[in-house]
């Protein structure tokens, strides 16, 4: 067999990318990029979250030039990321004074502050509505009026508003030394967004990996540690989710400036879980006592699967008896990061003359001898 160069190379590419463009503007009609945001904010959210980067119309318009590919919009989110200069870094985020809009505890039937279920599919049938196929923005306007106004006669409907400074279900748990508790760790987070992977890898690293990870990724390896391919299997001990501040110190401020001194940049949704796993640890004494160990998870936008998952992983990466593959830092935050995975998939994809044809004469170099050896 024979191999040839292939000429036009260059010509070929663009004809590539122009036949590419003619499968988005063929049809003749393109949806502007306020649709998406309007009609798929959690594709959004998705993108934005594995993107490091919150710019919903930014997003919503990788999303548009993707034509609905997540893992290419995400390229692209994170590709532009990268040219923008850093001006600031924010305040620590406190999410004891999230701006809750759901908040549920699967250890606890009553709640201080109440379990608020807010929006949700949980409940849903998951029946496909045939109906929407129809649907017209007046039908949209009509149908968003009933809703309002159905929401705002129901007597509980207060109950699912945003509340502020919404106590958490596991103080009462840590108050009476149930929870294991941890070291104080002061250390500066190291950002990975800079600096490139290295094990093991501080919990920094961990949350960050997983927080901007692949969501189907951590949901499936999460998944796979809580069938058994683990030893986490949680209790959600609180999952809320709301929005939370972003604010910055004032240009000159001193070290010990106060929040009230900050600049206040806008707001943010993000889902937070803490679930309880039960674990043996040893107390001062050297008696053996069963304890809840602690998984975090916190996630931009509204997934809370994956931020369940995380909880799950953030638990399994910190175990000291490396057992399964769902508690080895390497195999987890490697191949949940979506960019990564699909680029070394992709390159695949590209020209390996060389290195396939030295593999094809090695191998027909074996058949040769395997040949000659049966013939004598």
């Amino acid at each position: 067999m024979g191999y040839v160069a292939v000429s036009g190379g260059e010509q070929a590419i663009a004809a590539s990318l122009d036949l590419t463009e003619l499968k988005r503007v063929g049809a003749g009609r393109s949806v502007d990029v306020e649709t998406i945001l309007a009609a798929l904010p959690e594709l959004v959210a998705q993108v934005e979250s594995e993107g490091s980067l919150w710019a919903p119309e930014v997003a919503a318009t990788a999303v548009k030039q993707a034509q609905g590919s997540v893992e290419e919009a995400v390229f692209l989110m994170r590709a532009y990321r990268s040219t923008l200069e850093r001006l600031y870094t924010s305040r620590v985020i406190d999410t004891d004074t999230m701006r809750v809009d759901r908040r549920i505890s699967a250890a606890f039937k009553d709640i201080a502050g109440g379990q608020i279920l807010g929006a949700t599919r949980d409940y849903s049938h998951r029946l496909i509505e045939f109906e929407l196929v129809d649907e017209a923005p007046a039908d949209v306007r009509e149908r968003a009026a009933e809703l309002e106004h159905a929401l705002a006669a129901e007597p509980s409907a207060d109950a699912a508003e945003a509340q502020t400074h919404v106590p958490r279900v596991l103080t009462y748990l840590r108050e009476i030394n149930m929870v294991k508790a941890y070291p104080q760790d002061d250390t500066e987070p190291v950002d990975i967004t800079k600096t490139p992977l290295a094990f093991p890898a501080p919990r920094s690293v961990i949350l960050q990996a997983l927080s901007r990870g692949l969501t189907q990724a951590v949901i499936a390896i999460g998944y796979a540690a809580i069938r058994g391919f683990g030893l986490s299997h949680p209790t959600v001990g609180e999952l809320r989710r709301g929005t939370v501040a972003i604010t910055i110190d004032a240009p000159g401020a001193e070290a010990d400036a106060t929040e009230d001194d900050a600049y206040y940049l806008g707001a943010i949704p993000v889902t937070e879980v803490e679930s309880l796993i039960v674990s043996d640890e040893v107390d001062d004494r050297g008696n053996h006592r069963s304890a809840l160990d602690v998984g975090y998870g916190l996630v931009v936008g509204n997934d809370e699967s994956k931020a369940i998952a995380m909880s799950v992983l953030d638990h399994s990466l910190r175990a000291d008896d490396v057992r399964y593959p769902t508690q080895d830092q390497e195999f987890v935050l490697y191949h949940i990061d979506g960019v990564e995975a699909t680029g070394f998939i992709s390159h695949l994809k590209l020209p390996h003359y060389v290195t396939f044809q030295s593999k094809l004469d090695s191998a027909l170099r074996s058949m040769a001898e395997e040949g000659g050896e049966a013939d004598a």
